[in-house]
């Protein structure tokens, strides 16, 4: 038997296995690296995250990420160059994390890649009858499994899309099984590029689990903010968007898209919602001339409001309901400041309150994935929820 399929064998039977979460997102802020410590799975699934750092990119990282990045023409050689390419990047940091962290490769069973998002198209958005729903992450896993000597699942996105899904969000695994709680109603809320919630009732009842794509996260307000602003990647401490005002006007157009009156569950990306996507907004509404500061408040405004309408079109938040927030939005202050007071009813929270840093979220919930993959047995899930095991496993031989 192959020694590396001998040691996935083995893992299943251990009580506590190290696997490292990897995480890069459609900011390109940096590598999100979360190494766990993991016990059971499914429901009994238990996380501990013994290091965690995001290790930023560099200029050129980004330049040659952006060449392809949700372009609907690429050039396919490129394309094809940047697979192994970013794979080894990422290989790097992991390598050089754990020398940081005196922890040597051979005692990692598992690396859990996202990979890198290049293009998300669910059917909805390309609207082509011959094809379904489709995404694409590169970051080869045989190259990362190669370079680090450690078994790596990866491609997590394309089983979800293969067993009927839409390959997002994949958030409410991970929700499921590490945040249910008896007792109370909660809503964990991520702001990355794109928003997306799970909605977890009390009583664990199975049926009302959800967990849906709202809107635009940060990916319209990084993305203006790096065109207005050269050298600056995202909106600090909301400087920008709290020197301006509201456009009415462009606010409304930017709500007007049929994304929003589809039903939910649901999924997007920066495919849709763009520069491009505010561009048409203004040409619509009549509002070229208005400042950068009132374009970039009607931007945060939208997004505070789209995240609060899915929320209250899906949940009852008349009742008590906790919110646990996480991604780089919640650093947002005037972003999450018009979330709040939208939503009265609600009690925020991070979910540091969980015992998990907001901003390793991400990189966490695939390693839960992979964890699952390879340890999963007999698990419960909710209706709704694609009972499928994620990931294609690379051998580091």
């Amino acid at each position: 038997m192959n020694s590396s399929i001998q040691k996935i064998y083995q893992l299943a039977g251990k009580t506590e296995r190290l696997i490292i979460g990897l995480m890069s997102g459609t900011s390109l802020d940096g590598l999100d690296v979360a190494l766990c410590r993991f016990k059971g799975s499914g429901s009994s699934t238990e996380v501990e995250v013994l290091n965690f750092e995001t290790v930023s990119f560099n200029e050129n990282f980004k330049k040659e990420v952006r060449s392809v990045f949700s372009k609907e023409m690429v050039n396919l050689e490129k394309l094809t160059l940047l697979n192994p390419w970013i794979a080894l990047q990422h290989a790097n940091i992991v390598n050089s994390l754990l020398r940081k962290w005196n922890i040597k490769n051979a005692d990692v069973d598992l690396i859990a890649s996202h990979g890198q998002s290049i293009y998300h198209a669910p059917k909805s958005l390309h609207q082509q009858d011959q094809f379904g729903n489709a995404t694409l992450q590169i970051g080869d896993g045989d190259h990362l499994a190669m370079a680090t000597g450690i078994i790596t699942l990866s491609d997590f996105r394309q089983k979800h899309i293969a067993a009927g899904g839409e390959g997002a969000p994949l958030a409410l695994y991970a929700d499921y099984f590490l945040f249910s709680n008896e007792n109370e109603n909660r809503i964990l809320l991520n702001i990355g590029g794109i928003a997306n919630f799970t909605f977890l009732p009390e009583k664990n009842n199975p049926t009302k689990v959800m967990c849906t794509d709202v809107g635009p996260g940060n990916t319209m307000m990084d993305a203006y903010m790096q065109e207005q602003f050269p050298g600056k990647y995202f909106d600090k401490d909301s400087v920008i968007a709290k020197q301006g005002t509201v456009n009415n006007e462009l606010l409304t157009e930017l709500k007007r898209h049929p994304f929003f009156e589809q039903s939910f569950p649901k999924t997007t990306g920066p495919e849709l919602f763009n520069l491009g996507y505010l561009q048409r907004a203004k040409e619509k509404s009549d509002t070229h001339s208005i400042p950068v500061y009132d374009t970039m408040a009607t931007l945060n405004r939208f997004t505070a409001d789209i995240i609060v309408s899915g929320i209250k079109k899906n949940i009852p938040v008349e009742g008590p309901i906790k919110i646990f927030s996480s991604g780089g939005g919640i650093h947002n202050s005037l972003l999450m400041q018009q979330i709040k007071a939208q939503l009265p009813a609600a009690a925020f929270y991070t979910t540091a309150e969980l015992k998990i840093d907001p901003d390793a979220k991400e990189a966490v919930l695939f390693a839960v994935l992979a964890n699952e993959c390879v340890c999963g047995n007999n698990t419960i899930y909710p209706e709704g929820l694609i009972k499928v095991s994620m990931g294609k496993i690379s051998l580091p031989e």
